[in-house]
């Protein structure tokens, strides 16, 4: 599994500021598949302060370990905040996998998703809808994680040396974020995103999980193993 960093990017709060970072996952299965989760932020959408740290283009670092667009057969899209779904319309080959509660609610015209509808609804998007938690395949697990987004999904991958890395998404984008005191945004489901979180540290409890990786923790992604390394 790779970890594709796109930019890190100081964000000021009350307290100072906090090193926030986005990109995405690329999973490749013993049969060859290539699944990736997420898709970034499109390169022409953020128009903020200029980044503390900058990758190579996401569809550069794919290309970089042998993978072209026409390659990947999954992608898994976590939710569809703009930053999550940049380069959605690249993988038109591939299954577009989403829980149906977030693609309802996002199609039916939500405001905040507007924004990213041309490359998470791209036309030709070959999309499958999944309703809570599904093991898409051995090792590869869909869990439901509302409360950031209505139907926001987030994916438990389970590695042959490193063993089950949990990719949290936005339902736990900080590492600081993982308790269930936590305080939501004013557009966070509270209720749901507690149950959330509670359900993620059940989780990482009971499956022994090595790693959580944290979206948006540049902190954290500072320390990780990124592309073109690999987590095995």
């Amino acid at each position: 599994m790779y970890l594709i960093h796109q930019y890190s990017r100081d964000i000021a709060v009350p307290s100072g500021s906090i090193l926030m970072s986005t990109g995405c996952y690329l999973v490749q299965t013993d049969d060859g598949r290539n699944i990736l989760i997420d898709s970034g932020m499109p390169p022409d959408a953020d128009g903020s302060d200029p980044p503390t740290e900058e990758s190579a283009g996401i569809l550069a670092q794919l290309r970089e370990l042998g993978v072209r667009p026409e390659d990947v057969a999954v992608v898994i899209c976590t939710h569809f905040d703009i930053d999550h779904v940049g380069h959605h319309e690249h993988f038109i080959n591939a299954e577009h996998i989403v829980q149906r509660e977030q693609y309802e609610v996002a199609v039916s015209g939500a405001e905040r998703f507007a924004s990213g509808r041309s490359h998470w609804d791209a036309p030709g998007t070959q999309r499958r809808l999944v309703d809570g938690d599904v093991e898409l395949m051995p090792g590869l697990r869909l869990v439901e994680t509302s409360g950031h987004a209505p139907g926001h999904q987030s994916v438990l991958v389970t590695l042959p040396g490193t063993g089950p890395v949990l990719i949290a998404g936005d339902a736990v984008s900080l590492e600081r974020q993982f308790s269930v005191d936590r305080q939501p945004r004013s557009y966070e489901d509270a209720d749901r995103l507690r149950a959330s979180t509670r359900k993620l540290l059940d989780l990482v409890s009971r499956e022994k999980v090595a790693l959580t990786v944290f979206h948006h923790d540049g902190e954290q992604w500072r320390k990780l193993r990124r592309a073109p390394e690999a987590y095995e």
